[in-house]
């Protein structure tokens, strides 16, 4: 439930991994594509070689879930293993739900996003300039109760939300509403006010009867007690010591801002209903997943309590999360319908570079598997027939029946005087390098690098599946 702002970029934590015996075989690399099984036996081996507590893996792929599962202990007390039904806490992910449960209400005509604190909240600071969507898009100004990355004295006791909001919410704001953009905690407890005095129930019971119950989110659970079975326990390390089990916030102290725990199988039945519309009605998703423009015209990577970044040329819908023992990373690309969640026990040791890995892992496969075929070509293959057309070039002279018309027209008598020189000088290349192969007018693309001693070439080879040369350039690496 803290800042945490790993969905915007990842930040280097101080504390390192635990020491691994020296007699522990070599980690094994990352997978270089998307399978499954070399996946899951990288997530198994960081799990061993970094000394997670626990961990639990959900991937989505074109709105079916291909793997959900647990790795580690929920406990280390105990050999209870962590499955993919085991809830653990997912800290600020639950802002998603938490705008998901505004937007259910406005979608009843009971509130408006555009309503005023003031309607709820009269005596707050300038209640009156700031909206339920300013709260929901991080802009309202209010400070941050909880901009920490420990459970300070305050959070070990019972929390009175109504007094915690008229002391953050009730002094000054960090900026003019609307202006600028800042994380804020504060903001999302009071959404979770607004919520309970208009549905007139508990936030957890709403989030039961709208969301968990409908969508079969039988893993999920709005702040438990410590006395309920089967949750994961939480960890922590001092300054690169052992793990320790984790001290959690008190009641009232994460609530709609963090208070959610749930399963990586849940979380995937999330995602899934999410991105079919089956949570929310088509201009409620809209707005929940559109960047938030500032009034200077500005706009910020963030919708209602979700991250909306460009990555490989997909639109991700992303959020990280972080309590007392435990993180939390959840990512979607909707116009695939799938995701990727990890979480894990731990607050000491990262995942959010594993959770990348895979989220590469599937992107690339996704694009790769959608991107024309590369055509097949009569004649040497792409590296021979580069090298061969260079020593020609360096030569001087080259075979103008390998050549389309075009390109034979291009490459006059008088270029190819003025290039030979220049490419004798470099000698003979020390590696070549197939880059990247695709599709292009019917023609295989190739980008190859050539390497020597005192320089690096790119070149780009177009050919027809005649053989034909069409294109190879040559320019600086």
């Amino acid at each position: 439930m803290r800042s945490c702002p790993r969905f915007l970029f990842l930040l280097p934590l101080l504390l390192a991994a635990p020491h691994v015996r020296a007699d522990n075989p070599k980690p094994i690399e990352a997978p270089k594509t998307f399978d499954l099984r070399a996946i899951d036996a990288y997530v198994a081996d960081q799990v061993r070689a970094k000394g997670y507590p626990g961990l639990a893996l959900a991937i989505v792929r074109d709105g079916k879930v291909v793997l959900a599962k647990g790795y580690g202990r929920r406990s280390l007390a105990s050999d209870e293993p962590v499955e993919p039904d085991t809830p653990l806490a997912i800290g600020s992910v639950t802002k998603q739900f938490t705008c998901a449960c505004i937007l259910l209400l406005a979608e009843e005509g009971k509130l408006s996003i555009e309503d005023r604190v003031a309607k709820y909240y009269p005596d707050l600071t300038r209640a009156r300039d700031i909206t339920l969507y300013d709260l929901m898009t991080h802009t309202s100004g209010y400070p941050d109760y909880y901009p920490l990355d420990f459970v300070d004295r305050r959070m070990r006791k019972p929390c009175d939300i109504d007094r915690l909001l008229a002391e953050y919410a009730g002094g000054k704001l960090d900026f003019e509403p609307g202006t600028r953009w800042s994380y804020s905690n504060t903001g999302f407890l009071l959404l979770g006010r607004v919520i309970e005095k208009v549905s007139k129930e508990p936030m957890r019971r709403f989030l039961e009867r709208r969301i968990l119950e409908p969508l079969g989110m039988k893993h999920s659970m709005f702040e438990p007690g410590s006395e309920v079975a089967g949750l994961a326990q939480g960890y922590t390390s001092f300054a690169l010591g052992p793990a320790e089990p984790s001290t959690r916030e008190a009641e009232g102290w994460v609530h709609a801002a963090g208070g959610l725990w749930a399963s990586a199988s849940d979380l995937a039945r999330w995602d899934l209903a999410l991105m079919e519309g089956k949570v929310l009605k088509p201009e409620s998703y809209r707005l929940l997943s559109t960047r938030r423009k500032l009034q200077n015209g500005k706009t910020k990577d963030y919708g209602c309590g979700m991250g909306v970044i460009e990555r490989d040329g997909e639109t991700i819908l992303t959020h990280s999360g972080a309590v007392s023992g435990f993180m939390a990373f959840n990512a979607l690309v909707p116009r695939t319908k799938s995701a990727v969640i990890l979480l894990t026990n731990s607050e000491h040791l990262d995942p959010g570079a594993l959770h990348q890995t895979i989220l590469s892992l599937l992107l690339k496969d996704q694009t790769d598997k959608e991107a024309p075929e590369v055509p097949k070509v009569h004649g040497p293959s792409a590296k021979d027939a580069a090298l061969d057309f260079f020593h020609q070039m360096q030569a001087g002279k080259v075979d103008r029946g390998k050549l389309s018309e075009e390109f034979s027209i291009y490459l006059t008598d008088e270029r190819l005087k003025s290039a030979a020189p220049r490419l004798k000088a470099l000698g003979e290349p020390d590696k070549i390098e197939v880059q990247h192969t695709l599709e292009r007018g019917g023609m295989e693309v190739t980008l190859l690098r050539f390497t020597f001693k005192d320089a690096v070439l790119k070149a780009s080879l177009y050919r027809t599946p005649d053989g034909k040369i069409q294109q190879l350039l040559f320019s600086k690496g």
